[in-house]
């Protein structure tokens, strides 16, 4: 395969549009007026199960044949990956076999249960997600659906920017979050075919910031040991969307825990929208930006979208509560 063009970001669309939510586009006067610039959230927190990564999933799933369907899919993920391919499985009456960390969040492992995915537990480090996604692969005949590092996952995941683009014109800027580089990269393609003059800007965990030592040193840089509470966010960028990321966003910001804690609260109590915290890190790069003498992006005056990632939190666990 090839790396993701219009006509297969389009066919993608096309493909799962039954099946998705065409998910809202929110605004808040007062986050406008702290920020100086006019703000569009698009806010897939409201996809099916929970985030961006259902558009992915779904799109695997559709595009398979039915001898690749026979034995089901299978996948390591900590969570929103996880929900979404077990979801897009249950819809199609496949099996889904999911790895996950056993450190995982509990309200993303009920959720992948719920939805009928088998779940196998496994260390919190990607040598023991692989062995064991291995392992299960080979006992079952499953088809691996990759998080991120997969061309149709990465034509689902730029679906939401074409959505948003269609809705929103004349947009200087569309930021998004990054940990794998799916949804940056699906982001940065549709971006550069239907509205080139947008720059797409990512944001990243100072604390888990991989992806801007790659972007700005030119070679890959593996994730290690990131420690954020962004946890959509851990892991590394991938072969296929590393060299679109390098060729097609034009910058990757790295923001502070706080600030992250600050922008996910800000979003809670002016928006009323629940958002997890990889979902807060866009919105604390222009906290951040708004509130510094030499900003790392310049945003005054700007019309900027964000790609709300996602909204699946851990109720117990706000990170507000213990900050």
């Amino acid at each position: 395969m090839k790396i993701p063009d219009l006509s297969t970001i389009e066919e993608a669309a096309e493909r799962i549009k039954g099946q998705v939510h065409r998910t809202p586009i929110f605004t808040s006067k007062s986050i406008n007026e702290l920020v100086k610039a006019e703000i569009y959230l698009k806010s897939e927190n409201f996809q099916k199960a929970g985030a961006f990564k259902f558009r992915g999933a779904i799109n695997n799933v559709l595009s398979l044949t039915r001898d690749e369907l026979k034995h089901g899919v299978c996948t390591h993920s900590s969570g929103n990956h996880a929900q979404a391919l077990a979801l897009a499985a249950q819809i199609v009456g496949i099996k889904a076999y999911i790895i996950m960390p056993e450190n995982s969040s509990k309200v993303k492992i009920n959720a992948v249960k719920y939805y009928g995915g088998i779940i196998t537990f496994c260390k919190p480090n990607l040598a023991s997600r692989e062995e064991t996604l291995k392992k299960i692969q080979q006992e079952t005949n499953a088809c691996e659906i990759h998080p991120y590092n997969n061309y149709r996952t990465i034509a689902g995941q730029a679906t939401s920017a074409k959505e948003l683009l269609e809705d929103i014109n004349d947009l200087d800027y569309i930021m998004v979050p990054v940990g794998g580089g799916g949804l940056l990269s699906g982001t940065a393609l549709a971006t550069y075919y239907l509205s080139p003059k947008t720059k797409v800007i990512a944001a990243e965990p100072e604390k888990a910031n991989d992806a801007y030592l790659s972007f700005y040193s030119g070679k890959f840089v593996p994730s290690v040991n990131p420690q954020t509470i962004a946890d959509g966010l851990l892991t590394s960028l991938g072969s296929l969307t590393y060299p679109i990321i390098r060729k097609y966003v034009h910058q990757i910001i790295t923001v502070r825990e706080e600030s992250i804690i600050n922008a996910m609260k800000l979003v809670w109590e002016r928006m009323k929208i629940i958002i997890e915290p990889s979902s807060a890190v866009p919105v604390a790069a222009l906290l951040e930006s708004a509130s510094c003498h030499n900003p790392k992006l310049e945003i005054t005056g700007k019309r900027i979208g964000i790609i709300i990632s996602g909204g699946n939190v851990d109720l117990t666990k706000l990170p507000w509560l213990n900050s």
